[in-house]
């Protein structure tokens, strides 16, 4: 029997938004695209918050039941750093959150925008409150990166989004490999954009860090479509080989989740959801996207029945 309709598979939390700019402590032009991580049993989200100059910053709040009574920082938690990193110049963006337990840490992995263009730089921490800055990892223009939790072979791996100027590439998904997650190769294609009519073509990007489950590491990616009104944010699913995360095991031919409400559909930059974490626990998964460049939202869905989607619609 085929599974249910992806619009059905991920179910939106009815209260959503479950945070927006009215929210925050302090004046800003909107929050979006948090990290979230689990800390001492609480949910913590690190969210972009981008300010009334156009500059992107994170921010922290917490929750016990990651749904509701948000505890969010007073004042910025992490800003960019100019003077120090001039990576940063134009802000700090999107970040992604895996816990490595080799290390004991948890590494952040975030777009920094530079002035020659977005690019992709590593911070790292142990508690939420102090961060260490490793500087970039990847040159402009690239984005869109996460870590795997895991060695594969002694090797770090990270997927990313870099982008050619040349006129006829497609912005594809990579996967990159390093010894010490500074020094980073072998890089290859593992998520080509389709082209043509697709709602995948042309541009696509990884949204949360991967997800080790027992058929492999599941992906969710959005792939973004040029239309008449404008780009087209939906998300997609891909599984990678639990001992080779350069094979590719499954990919949907549909999208899975797309904007439909009107927190997703109007905002900053319309019709996007952009997840950039998500939790699995007792078998839910609780996914944390950006409304339209405005809000954060919540949706959730059953692992097992995301599975059987992806199975059904590969």
């Amino acid at each position: 029997m085929k599974s249910r309709a992806g619009e059905k598979i991920f179910r939106r939390y009815e209260g959503n938004p479950i945070i927006s700019v009215d929210d925050l402590p302090y004046s800003a032009n909107s929050v979006f695209n948090a990290g979230v991580a689990e800390v001492n049993g609480e949910t913590v989200l690190l969210m972009r918050v981008e300010d009334r100059r156009g500059i992107s910053h994170f921010t922290i709040a917490r929750s016990e039941n990651g749904i509701d009574n948000w505890r969010i920082d007073s004042k910025p938690t992490l800003l960019p750093s100019p003077e120090t990193h001039p990576e940063e110049l134009y802000g700090i963006e999107d970040p992604r959150i895996t816990f490595i337990a080799e290390e004991g840490y948890w590494a952040i992995v975030f777009t920094a925008f530079s002035k020659g263009g977005p690019l992709v730089a590593l911070a790292t921490t142990y508690d939420f409150k102090e961060f260490e800055r490793h500087g970039p990892v990847m040159p402009p223009e690239d984005k869109d990166a996460a870590l795997f939790p895991e060695r594969f072979g002694g090797r770090w791996a990270m997927l990313h989004r870099p982008v050619s100027t040349f006129p006829t590439t497609t912005a594809d998904i990579w996967i990159s490999f390093s010894p010490d997650l500074k020094h980073w190769g072998d890089h290859r294609v593992l998520l080509p954009a389709r082209k043509g009519a697709w709602w995948d073509a042309n541009k696509v990007g990884l949204s949360p860090p991967p997800l080790k489950t027992d058929l492999g590491w599941l992906i969710l990616y959005h792939g973004v479509k040029l239309t008449a009104s404008g780009s087209l944010y939906r998300l997609g699913l891909a599984l990678l080989d639990l001992k080779n995360p350069a094979r590719v095991v499954a990919r949907s031919n549909e999208w899975i989740f797309a904007p439909q409400e009107s927190y997703e559909l109007y905002g900053d930059v319309d019709k996007v959801v952009f997840p950039c974490g998500w939790i699995l626990a007792d078998g839910e998964l609780r996914l944390y996207y950006g409304g339209a460049d405005r809000c954060i939202a919540l949706a959730t869905a059953r692992l097992d029945e995301v599975l059987a989607w992806l199975k059904d619609h590969s």
